[in-house]
């Protein structure tokens, strides 16, 4: 048996990777927030032309728990990934970025925008850059989901989170529950199965910490990414809420070289609903930068 591979990063915290395909390497961080690398899988099967590098996050997944548990704060986890570089022996890189680690890449873009080649933000949420939508944006897109099971439970759930954000409270976390279905384009067992693994791939209180105050810098990092000049593809799922296609176009305008793009019937994990249309997309723009 190979064994896992392990790297040391900056305070001592032995982080692991995993690694799948061939080819070109791409490294591959997590969302979550703080969810082990294990759910992204071989994204779409773009294991056929390319070696994944799939990072679990400090406390996630195969990683060690830090000494310090307030360097899951994002930014600080930007020397993480640069350690991973190192390690690789890189001298520039290709990276994709799920979620909420498209924080974490946008923030790695502002520190290091010469070691970045190309960079695929997939479905990210852009609290980095100080972007958002609104719950009227998100609802106009879950409505349009109505009209049968499980998805009118889901809305219903939906709604009743953004008015408890709203008011400034907590949802509940059954609520959170019920919503799920929205994340995903299609919904069938494996789908569910996506979701039952969540709870146990995730560092809850990791995923507290990862966007606590101090954090971001939106105007800060807005003005270094314009000094980024590899490509930016900002993928948005056509039934995802958050982020918005609209949302997507802005964070790509924020780039030099950014381009947004939108996946038929995709939502929060695109690779998912269409593994042969998000791999196809994702290695054109790998290749090409468009």
């Amino acid at each position: 048996m190979t064994p896992m591979p392990i790297f040391t990063s900056h305070d001592g915290t032995e982080l692991a990777y995993h690694v799948k395909g061939e080819g070109e390497p791409l490294v591959c961080l997590p969302g979550g927030a703080m969810r082990a690398s294990a759910y992204l899988g071989d994204l779409g099967g773009l294991t056929a032309g390319r070696r994944l590098v799939l990072l679990d996050l400090r406390g996630t997944g195969d990683s060690q728990v830090p000494a310090d548990e307030s360097t899951y704060r994002v930014d600080r986890q930007v020397a993480d990934v640069e350690a991973l570089r190192l390690h690789l022996g890189l001298e520039h890189m290709d990276v994709l970025a799920h979620s909420a680690a498209g924080n974490l890449a946008l923030l790695y873009a502002a520190a290091h925008p010469a070691r970045l080649r190309r960079l695929a933000l997939v479905t990210p949420t852009c609290w980095a850059v100080g972007l958002d939508s609104t719950p009227e944006q998100r609802l106009e897109v879950v409505r349009g989901r109505a009209g049968g099971e499980p998805y009118d439970t889901a809305i219903a759930a939906y709604e009743r989170i953004l008015d408890v954000l709203a008011a400034g409270g907590t949802p509940a976390p059954a609520d959170w529950t019920r919503a799920m279905p929205l994340a995903y384009g299609r919904w069938d067992e494996g789908v569910r199965a996506h979701i039952d693994a969540s709870g146990r791939e995730k560092n809850a209180a990791a995923g507290v910490a990862y966007a606590g105050p101090g954090a971001f810098d939106p105007p800060a990092t807005r003005a270094a990414l314009r000094r980024l000049t590899g490509e930016v593809l900002v993928l948005a799922g056509e039934l995802d809420s958050y982020p918005t296609a609209a949302l997507t176009a802005e964070l790509a305008g924020l780039f030099p070289r950014g381009t947004a793009d939108v996946q038929p019937g995709g939502a929060h994990f695109p690779w998912l609903d269409d593994p042969r249309w998000f791999a196809a997309r994702v290695e054109r723009f790998l290749a090409t930068g468009s």
